[in-house]
């Protein structure tokens, strides 16, 4: 099984081709970008990833932002979602990253949303994976393990980070099975949560061990399941990022740290676990064969 990591837009500074050289230097294959919904932008970013020979992975939420409009209902996330997956299929992207509902509708609602937007996906013809992530349907690993009981077909994008803070703790109590979830995975996003927060400062710290062994364990799971079902290539996404997830000094709001850099060690990292990992996990060709 082949590890495929890309690089994420989400806080990323200067033009196209400093996006790329960088991701190229970190050895990413691709980018997770938001999908533009203008057509003109669409057809840039087409070119774009051409031009470069880049994979794509397309970000939608179906409330059209992060934090979804509360006074919209599933009606208006699947009239947005039916157009949103008819401009993803334009860019023939590997997957639809979509952030999915509201956390506030009731378990009912969001499975019967979630089913009519896996439908809408095959409709469009572009494959699907539903993050977890908090403001969304799946903001809760146990609401979500209701939902996987009820909609097996769904894969999902595994933001692990989310539900840290949703839980206040890490989930590695043994009551913690997550397995049916898991089971479920087609993609990673890496970023590092500790109990109070969505994203530590700065992984590699050593303060903060605990944490990223804890995440790399999860990630293991999904990597050896992944490989029960035959996956033949898993793809990955460091993703720290802005928007209050970066601490920030008092009074001069200076980050603590470079953002890419941070995903640069992160993604570096990764490629190095997944190496350890396969060398004990994927059986190795015998010479000459």
């Amino acid at each position: 099984m082949e590890l495929k990591i890309f690089r994420s837009t989400w806080g990323a500074q200067g033009d196209m081709a400093a996006t790329v050289a960088q991701l190229r230097e970190a050895g990413c294959v691709g980018l997770e970008a938001r999908l533009p919904m203008d057509a003109p932008e669409r057809r840039l970013l087409r070119d774009s990833l051409q031009a470069e020979a880049l994979d794509y992975i397309a970000t939608v939420f179906s409330g059209a932002d992060v934090i979804p409009r509360q006074q919209d209902g599933p009606e208006v996330h699947l009239q947005h979602l039916a157009r949103a997956f008819d401009a993803a299929a334009e860019l023939n992207p590997r997957f639809v990253n979509l952030l999915a509902g509201n956390d506030r509708w009731p378990l009912a609602l969001q499975v019967d949303f979630l089913g009519q937007a896996q439908v809408l996906a095959d409709a469009a013809g572009v494959a699907c994976t539903f993050e977890t992530h908090r403001a969304s349907s799946l903001y809760s690993p146990w609401v979500t393990l209701d939902i996987v009981r009820q909609l097996p077909q769904l894969q999902y994008t595994a933001d692990i980070s989310h539900w840290v803070v949703v839980c206040e703790r890490l989930l590695d109590d043994p009551l913690d099975d997550l397995t049916p979830f898991l089971e479920r995975v087609h993609h990673v996003q890496a970023r590092v949560a500790y109990a109070q927060g969505p994203q530590v400062p700065d992984p590699a710290a050593p303060e903060y061990a605990a944490e990223l062994a804890f995440h790399q364990r999860v990630w293991e799971t999904v990597w050896a399941l992944q490989l029960r079902k035959g996956y033949t290539t898993t793809t990955l996404t460091p993703e720290f990022g802005p928007d209050g997830y970066m601490h920030l000094l008092p009074y001069t709001r200076s980050p603590v740290a470079d953002l890419w850099q941070v995903n640069r060690w992160m993604a570096l990292e990764e490629r190095r676990h997944f190496q350890r990992w396969s060398q004990h996990n994927i059986s190795q060709p015998t010479a000459g064969l």
